[in-house]
Formats: C-alpha cells, structure tokens, sequence
C-alpha cells in the first residue's frame, strides 16, 4: 500500500491562493486515480478534486472553476492549485489514490487548511 504525505496547507486571507502537494513513497504512475478530499467540522469527507492516470480530472462542485488538480508521475506527485479561496474552503484536506473513482486504496494523514481574515 502506498504511503502519502500532504504539504503546503495553512492559513491564507478570503481571495488567496495556495498550492498542496502530496508525495508517495513509491511511483504512482501505475496507480489509476489520485485525488483530493476535504472535511470541515461536523461535515462529511468530500472530493475536492481527482486525477486519472491519463490525466482526466474531476472536480466537486464547489471548487469547480478556481481549484486545479495535476500529476506528476516523474516525482511520484500530485497537487492541488487553490485560487479565489473562500472561508467555506476552510477544511483538513486528505490525499487519496485508488483503483477507480470510487475505490480508494490510501489516505494521507490531512492538512489543515484556514481561509479566514
């Protein structure tokens, strides 16, 4: 099972941008779907944003348009481009991958993201 690390959350101002990377300790080029999902307190674990292996990205709809989702295989990478953030982004975001959309196999630990003034 491949091991993920998440980096680069923290706290950024309503209108900022961040960028979070999230590592593996083995080559995810033979892994099918890599992906971002995000939980606020008292909510449900939601897709921020997936990436397939020949690069088809899928994006929840509250992120749609101002969050971008990319791989790097060469690094064993994947990251999530965060622009026009608004306090509602305000969530730990986990890293995942998997065999299908749906089938997840690893979770990062998460990262805390703060959208707030």
């Amino acid at each position: 099972q491949v091991q993920l690390m998440e980096s680069g959350g923290g706290l950024v101002q309503p209108g900022g941008s961040l960028r979070l990377s999230c590592t593996a300790s083995r080559s995810i080029a033979d892994i099918s779907v890599m992906g971002w999902y995000r939980q606020a307190p008292g909510k449900e674990r939601e897709l921020a944003a997936r990436i397939a292996r020949s690069g088809n990205p899928d994006y929840g709809n509250s992120v749609k348009g101002r969050f971008t989702i990319s791989r790097d295989n060469a690094k064993n990478s994947v990251y999530l481009q965060m622009n026009s953030l608004k306090p509602e982004d305000t969530a730990v975001y986990y890293c995942s991958a998997g065999k299908s959309w749906y089938e997840i196999e690893s979770w990062g630990q998460g990262i805390q993201v703060t959208v707030s003034s």
